[in-house]
């Protein structure tokens, strides 16, 4: 009787452990997954820069790119996906296979105070939701984010693997705030505070998404 009285809180904190595990695994895709998030959410990016922004893509700046293309990676790509999206015919990743938990990544992002929504700014969506990896470009994953503080502003751009991209936060009908410039190039603008270089202070660093596996 001793005996089961010594054990029964052991298996009970095993339990639990188990429990804790499943549900941090829960929350975080595999790295197959996260490979194939990353593959979708670039190709998302990238019609945005070629088509214009999807009419679905509200609030466009440039976290309301990330949130946009966050959230349709993460969705069932069928038929009237593809279409709604101007994807039909073109070359795409595997689909991502999924839970119906893992696809509402995007619609509860932090906000601090213990609330979660669809709804959260650059600097949210890099303190509350990403961890820095490094400041080095050479260590970004494509998907993974670059965040430039200037003080009273915050700004992202994504790193896309050959180039960056990034919305301006701010459009009108003859610029849809959208921009693709290769490293090299940002590297050579005159406003040095967006270079993405560790002598830059206002380079804060590389974050990558909470969900993403490393």
């Amino acid at each position: 009787m001793k005996r089961m009285t010594t054990l029964r809180p052991m298996l009970l904190l095993l339990l639990l452990f188990n429990c804790q595990l499943a549900l941090a695994q829960s929350n975080v895709l595999d790295q197959q997954q996260s490979r194939l998030f990353r593959a979708w959410f670039v190709q998302i990016v990238e019609q945005q820069i070629k088509r214009g922004p999807n009419p679905r893509w509200y609030q466009q700046d440039c976290a309301g790119l990330v949130r946009f293309a966050a959230n349709e990676a993460l969705k069932i790509h069928d038929s009237k996906w593809l279409q709604a999206n101007g994807l039909i015919g073109s070359p795409l990743p595997p689909e991502l296979e999924i839970s119906a938990e893992q696809r509402l990544f995007a619609q509860r992002w932090q906000q601090g105070d213990g609330k979660q929504g669809a709804y959260v700014d650059a600097i949210k969506l890099i303190l509350l939701n990403s961890q820095l990896q490094s400041r080095d470009l050479n260590q970004a994953q494509p998907g993974d984010l670059l965040f430039f503080d200037q003080g009273d502003d915050q700004h992202l751009m994504i790193w896309m693997g050959r180039y960056i991209a990034y919305h301006t936060g701010s459009s009108s009908s003859t610029d849809n705030g959208m921009r693709a410039v290769s490293a090299q190039q940002l590297m050579r603008w005159r406003d040095t505070r967006w270079l993405p270089d560790p002598s830059n202070p206002n380079f804060i660093g590389i974050y990558r998404l909470d969900f993403l596996s490393q």
